[in-house]
């Protein structure tokens, strides 16, 4: 059986899209006043989609957003700072994953994630959605000065839970910076599904964290099975 489980945040834990949506929708409301000459749903389509899933930081969005937009009683640098000040208050969790975390904590499993971003902004994102008290190690990108795909970020984790990378799971929604990542410094790797890819190459694959006790068995039972797939 394995000894620890490590997740990603973003679209892992963190159902980033809903959450985004929440915010950029909430942000409109909130600034009627100065954004009032946009319609409200090009406003949020625009965002959503420079966004790309989290993967362009919000100056460069904001920034664009003024320049296409004309908004001109409102800096990039405040709708910055908006963003950081609340887009907590949004933050959505994909389903059961409370439920989830408990079970694993009374296994006696330990728990980390290791997540790319801004150190307090997804520590606060990480307390919005309750689960901060469930993890014994934390890794975010900017405080290690290092960022996922890079393996050093994974053994990092790895060492401060006394675990080998043969005792330990990886769960994250990206091919590349999860998936891919954690097998390369001998991890098991599961995809949490996402739209935004097809056919990743993952030991296993998820969608509801319901169905994680019964993947774990089966992986710690069939260690050279690969590409598993407990989906119908």
């Amino acid at each position: 059986m394995f000894k620890a489980v490590l997740f990603d945040l973003d679209g892992t834990l963190l159902n980033r899209d809903r959450s985004v949506a929440f915010f950029i929708n909430h942000q409109y409301e909130r600034l009627n006043k100065i954004l009032s000459h946009i319609p409200k749903e090009q406003y949020v389509l625009r965002f959503i989609e420079l966004d790309n899933h989290g993967y362009v930081w919000k100056d460069k969005v904001y920034k664009q957003l003024i320049e296409e937009f004309n908004i001109c009683s409102v800096t990039w640098e405040e709708l910055l700072e908006d963003y950081l000040d609340n887009f907590k208050h949004h933050c959505v969790g994909f389903a059961h994953i409370h439920e989830m975390l408990e079970e694993l904590k009374n296994n006696k499993i330990a728990l980390g994630m290791i997540t790319n971003g801004y150190g307090q902004f997804q520590m606060d994102n990480i307390k919005a959605l309750n689960i901060e008290s469930y993890f014994d190690v934390i890794l975010v990108s900017e405080w290690e000065g290092i960022k996922k795909p890079d393996p050093k970020i994974f053994i990092n984790a790895l060492e401060k839970l006394n675990i080998e990378p043969s005792e330990s799971l990886f769960i994250g929604d990206h091919p590349e910076n999860d998936v891919r990542a954690a097998q390369s410094v001998g991890m098991a790797s599961v995809w949490k599904k996402d739209n935004q890819w097809t056919d990743v190459e993952a030991d296993g694959v998820i969608d509801d964290y319901l169905e994680l006790p019964v993947l774990m068995k089966i992986l710690s039972n069939n260690k050279n099975c690969y590409t598993y797939n407990i989906l119908k």
